[in-house]
Parts: structure tokens; C-alpha cells; sequence
């Protein structure tokens, strides 16, 4: 008879990693669930901008640094395009509760939708950015 090995079992994997092959429905749902948690995190960004402001010149100073800086801006984009995504994902979901878009079809075809008008409205909000000056 084998000897055990000591120690917990490990744990088994839940069927749906081995059943599911990976479809944009699922990339979607997965997005909606980041982009809220990234939007927990703008909403903390947008408190701490406002605490500078409220704390005076030197405080905003050093918050317009940070978030003028390249690693500042990325974040900024990224929370931009969390903003869009939760958006249209959002509307998606209304829709979805109005009793609409649960064809497999529609499904794939609005999922693709939210992720592509996230991807150019963020693109357009940082252009107008970039040609107002404001980068």
C-alpha cells in the first residue's frame, strides 16, 4: 500500500476551470467585476484630489505632480477606460433586465460593443485632452 504524503489534501478544481472553454461573455462579465473594483480606487483618487484642494496650494501642488507624472497618467487612463467599460457594460446589463440581448449572438455581439466603445471613447477623451493642452 503507498504511504501518504503528509499535509491537507489538495484541493480539487472546480469543474467549470476544466468544462468552460474562455468566451467573450465571460471576458465581459470578468471586465464589469475589475472596472467596479477600479472605480472603487478612482473614487479614492478623486477624494485624495479633493482633500488637496481643500488643503492648499502646496498640497494640490504635490497631488497635480503625481498625477502629472507618466505613471500618474497611465493610471488616470486606465481609470478612464474602467469609467467607460463599467458604462457600457452597465447599459448592457440594464437592457438585460428589461428582458433584451440574452441571445447567445446578441450576447457576444454587445459584450464586443461595451469593450470596443470603452476602447475609443477613453481614446477620444485623452485626445481632447492632448489637443486642449491639459497633457
Amino acid at each position: 500500500m503507498a504511504e501518504v504524503a503528509p499535509g491537507p489534501r489538495p484541493r480539487p478544481l472546480s469543474p467549470s476551470v476544466t468544462t468552460w472553454r474562455w468566451h467573450i461573455t465571460m471576458a465581459a462579465s470578468i471586465f464589469h467585476r475589475v472596472t467596479g473594483s477600479g472605480l472603487y480606487f478612482a473614487a479614492l483618487v478623486l477624494m485624495v484630489w479633493a482633500l488637496s484642494l481643500a488643503a492648499g496650494p502646496d498640497a494640490y501642488g504635490v497631488f497635480t505632480g503625481i498625477a502629472g507624472s507618466i505613471v500618474g497618467k497611465i493610471v488616470l487612463f486606465g481609470l478612464t477606460l474602467c469609467a467607460f467599460y463599467h458604462l457600457a457594460n452597465g447599459i448592457r446589463h440594464l437592457a438585460w433586465d428589461s428582458g433584451f440581448g440574452f441571445k447567445p449572438k446578441t450576447a457576444d455581439s454587445t459584450a464586443w460593443l461595451a469593450i470596443g466603445f470603452a476602447i475609443l471613447a477613453t481614446l477620444i477623451f485623452w485626445g481632447f485632452l492632448a489637443l486642449s493642452g491639459a497633457l
